[in-house]
């Protein structure tokens, strides 16, 4: 039976990494962190009220998911995190090498309309432009797939589910 996989949820925000991760976490077997919780309040502050965050900003929350994805290695995990740029992907390896990225994709339209009839989030809309500018997709040097968001949350899981099927473990 192969190791499960240590998996981080990528993605812009409102392209339902919270919906997904312990959906995909269920549908593997194994717990789901959400990588909101790992953020510090100075973060969810700055992003609530519409600043976006900077890499120094960044660096410990990456840190803390890291860490907590280094200690699920040889026993499976799924967890939620933007994980936008290469260099924040890289930082997470560097702490978990073993891990493995589902990139959660969608039209800029499409995800603007979820963020917008959501409630109780405290990233606005406002900052999805920010998202976008700072993602660097996935390359193919990176362990991970790309799962299209559009259609019901049922779907989008059976789709990562099937993509990581396929997927070759990463070398640790």
């Amino acid at each position: 039976m192969p190791t499960p996989f240590v998996v981080v949820v990528m993605g812009v925000a409102g392209t339902g990494k919270t919906t997904i991760g312990p959906l995909l976490a269920a549908r593997l077997g194994v717990p789901y962190a959400e990588g909101d919780d790992f953020h510090p309040q100075a973060n969810i502050a700055k992003m609530t009220a519409g600043t976006p965050l900077t890499d120094d900003d960044r660096w410990p929350w990456l840190d803390a998911i890291g860490r907590w994805a280094h200690d699920r290695a040889g026993l499976g995990g799924v967890v939620s995190g933007s994980a936008l740029k290469r260099a924040y992907r890289d930082r997470l390896r560097a702490a978990a090498p073993g891990i493995v990225f589902v990139h959660l994709t969608g039209t800029r339209q499409l995800i603007e309309d979820r963020m917008s009839h959501r409630t109780g989030h405290f990233m606005p809309t406002v900052l999805l432009d920010s998202q976008f500018a700072t993602l660097q997709p996935l390359t193919a040097d990176e362990a991970g797939v790309e799962v299209d968001v559009s259609g019901d949350p049922t779907e989008i899981t059976e789709r990562a589910v099937t993509a990581l099927d396929g997927l070759t473990p990463p070398q640790m």
